[in-house]
């Protein structure tokens, strides 16, 4: 059946009849939909099958000991068996350093945990079995955990340490047994001879109890993001109804302005301008709704206010470079860069090392990943650079600079064109503050 013009009066009944009303809605959002499915639950079906190189160090402290009359260090024999276990797919990156360098990598969120053989180690497995007027103290291994690198991120490595000590334990029981052969022992005595290393967990770099578990700085983050991205969509639909070139509606009200003849470039330097200026505005309010008001733990209030208004801002002026380049449609496409292809590529929630290649490509350079890394930095890592600021900030830098040369390009190239907004046939009025006529 041939679709019916939509002229004269209309009924709904009519409009719904009509081929053309479903088949752009439906293949628009069909296709949003189904990306946005595959996007997001393609970055966190399988963290633990997807696991590539995840950082966790590997610290003997052990100050060795004269076993039997020979010097031993055990400790250093079982960081070298963990480090050298066999590992196909690279899930695990151990990094072997010293005491000192595990503890700065953690303060600097390079590793998501550590490892370590402590320092009686092989004196404590020397004295196993042997007769003493007290229990000695049993060997042990102890795994720091760094909850500010994430909840997640901070649990996989966890457990893949605590795994890794486990099978140390009872490797190194099955030798003491087969050395020793203790026939006469107790079963309590084979028993802490089959699996003699005590494991401890503890935190190895401390956040507040106000931190959300290592999540407030996605949350804080994902606000500057969602507060740039809207404020650019109410920004320029605002400026589009001052300037006469949409309708406002309010209920059953419906007003239109004087078309003001204005360049594309131009209206971009006022759309910007207002997303920079009220970018300002937002960042306050949501340092005081989240710190003032909700008591998140943050430090550094000064940087972070300064952080969180030069990241809205820049989001701000991407979304507006995306609108006034691609028209209706560019608020779609700016969806997709800040939000639906920046939230699972972030590494906030699931770490990098868990994700699919192709989000770790994504990671390089979507947003929301440079923010949080710089938002971490400042209220888990005390502001310091080599813990993502400084790459947040060098990368927000690159961000505005694409932006602007981007959105300006497109818009002088159609002012060129003669590609302006106004209708020829249009009349035009010479300013933006007539009153408006109802119509």
């Amino acid at each position: 059946m041939p679709a019916q013009p939509l002229v004269g009066r209309t009924t709904a009944a009519r409009v719904l009849r009509s081929p053309m009303i479903w088949i752009f809605p439906a293949v628009l959002i069909g296709l949003v939909t189904l990306l946005l499915s595959l996007l997001y639950v393609g970055g966190i079906v399988d963290p633990r099958g997807n696991l590539h190189r995840l950082p966790i160090g590997l610290v003997n402290a052990d100050q060795g000991a004269v076993v039997n009359g020979q010097p031993l260090n055990l400790g250093a024999q079982i960081t070298a068996g963990i480090a050298n276990a066999p590992d196909p797919q690279h899930q695990v990156g151990w990094r072997p350093l010293d005491q000192q360098g595990a503890m700065d990598q953690l303060a600097s969120a390079k590793l998501y945990a550590v490892l370590e053989v402590d320092s009686g180690f092989t004196a404590a497995v020397g004295a196993l079995g042997a007769p003493a007027p007290t229990a000695p103290a049993q060997p042990t291994i102890t795994v720091l955990t760094n909850p500010g690198a994430g909840s997640l991120a901070s649990s996989l490595a966890s457990g893949i340490a605590l795994q890794a000590a486990h099978t140390a334990s009872t490797q190194l029981g099955a030798s003491l047994t087969a050395q020793r052969g203790v026939p006469q022992a107790s079963s309590a005595e084979r028993l802490l001879l089959a699996d003699p290393v005590t494991v401890l967990t503890a935190v190895g770099h401390p956040i507040g109890t106000h931190s959300g578990l290592g999540l407030t700085a996605f949350y804080y983050t994902l606000l500057l993001v969602l507060a740039g991205f809207l404020g650019a969509t109410v920004i320029a639909n605002s400026v589009d109804v001052a300037l006469g070139y949409a309708a406002s509606e309010l209920g059953p009200l419906r007003t239109q302005r004087p078309t003001v003849p204005i360049s594309r470039t131009q209206t971009l330097v006022v759309t910007g301008t207002l997303s920079v200026g009220l970018s300002a505005l937002t960042s306050s309010l949501i340092m005081l709704a989240t710190v003032a008001i909700l008591g998140m733990d943050a430090s550094h209030l000064p940087l972070l206010w300064v952080f969180s208004f030069c990241a809205t801002a820049t989001v701000g002026l991407g979304a507006q470079a995306l609108l006034a380049a691609f028209g209706g449609i560019g608020q779609l496409i700016a969806m997709f860069v800040f939000i639906a292809l920046a939230l699972p590529s972030s590494g906030a929630t699931v770490p990098l090392a868990a994700l699919p290649g192709f989000y770790r490509v994504l990671a390089e350079f979507e947003p929301m990943r440079q923010l949080t890394d710089g938002v971490r930095s400042i209220l888990y890592f005390d502001a310091r650079a080599d813990a993502g600021l400084a790459r947040a900030w060098t990368m927000m830098a690159v961000g505005l600079a694409a932006a602007l040369v981007f959105g300006f390009a497109m818009t002088r190239y159609y002012d060129r064109k003669g590609l302006h907004r106004i209708h020829p046939a249009e009349p035009d009025a010479p300013d933006a503050s007539e009153p408006s006529s109802a119509r």
